[in-house]
């Protein structure tokens, strides 16, 4: 490997790699998942449900569709959730952080991310409340006032203040990979959970954001069964060129995008990733685009390579 950077490179990710081998077993037995994955369940994020009404009469709306569980979004009326969910019967796999743009972990102010924290803390005791797993995070955000190096560790430190709650109440921080200018490749993926070394933090995989910077199946191959949680949304590459616009690539159906559903579905059961498979796409503002979101979802867990 005569490539100095390419050799730094990947002796950072190996050395990740092996530490993560090496966790305890009491970490192991934590992270332990089906050596084969699947069944898939079918769920839908609730920033995506624009259909009008209470708490109440949104979940109705959800049910209906077909879906067989939300995922909610932190700092709501916990008893308003909670009736909700019990009369419909859906379940609550993960709780969205409703804070953690506008409160970074990696902010300079160090009031913000105390702040920041504490709406972490309050997204896990809402995630125990209605019986979730895992929460969603957004670690923090790169730009002109914060480095690579600074979101790193600072967002770092403040997760693990957030671990002794996380264990406490036995729900997971599941880190997600955004458009925040911050983990753009698995091998810093890999790295970033190495660094924090724990059980009680892994990924929430997003299959549309990652198509900006590569391939979401060699993201599933490198995270493998420190996948918590899954976000299925689409991206158009062509719709983003030809608008000169990368966000406008996120305009586009399911199924009409780049992602390789067969291949993904196949890379998530190979890595035995079970559980759901949450939609995070746009046109579920009425409940026949709700349904259509719940159709185009089965379509894609029925899809195999």
């Amino acid at each position: 490997m005569k490539n100095p950077v390419a050799r730094r490179e990947f002796l950072k990710t190996a050395g990740a790699l092996v530490a993560l081998a090496a966790l305890p077993p009491r970490v192991l037995a934590a992270e332990a998942k089906p050596a084969a994955g699947g069944p898939f369940k079918e769920a839908i994020m609730w920033g995506t449900v624009g259909v009008k009404g209470s708490v109440a009469e949104k979940m109705q709306a959800v049910k209906a569709a077909g879906f067989a569980g939300v995922e909610m979004t932190s700092h709501l009326n916990q008893t308003e959730v909670l009736q909700a969910r019990d009369a419909t019967g859906l379940e609550i796999p993960s709780v969205c952080g409703e804070r953690h743009w506008q409160l970074p972990l990696s902010a300079p102010d160090p009031k913000v991310r105390a702040e920041g924290l504490a709406a972490l803390r309050q997204t896990l005791r809402d995630a125990k409340a209605y019986g979730a797993g895992s929460v969603l995070l957004v670690p923090g955000v790169v730009n002109k006032e914060v480095s690579f190096d600074d979101c790193w560790q600072r967002s770092i430190a403040q997760i693990q203040l957030a671990l002794p709650l996380a264990e406490e109440l036995q729900v997971k921080i599941s880190i997600e990979n955004v458009w925040n200018n911050f983990i753009t490749t698995p091998e810093q993926a890999v790295r970033y959970l190495a660094a924090i070394n724990s059980p009680w933090v892994g990924w929430h995989f997003d299959c549309g954001n990652v198509i900006r910077y590569g391939d979401p199946i060699v993201w599933i191959e490198a995270l493998g069964q420190h996948i918590q949680r899954v976000h299925i949304k689409e991206y158009s590459r062509d719709r983003a060129m030809r608008q000169n616009d990368v966000g406008a690539g996120f305009d586009v159906a399911l199924l009409a995008g780049a992602n390789n559903w067969p291949g993904i579905i196949k890379a998530f059961t190979a890595v035995g990733y079970a559980g759901y498979l949450i939609t995070e796409q746009g046109g579920g503002d009425s409940p026949a685009g709700l349904r259509q979101l719940r159709e185009q979802l089965a379509h894609i867990i029925a899809t195999r390579a």
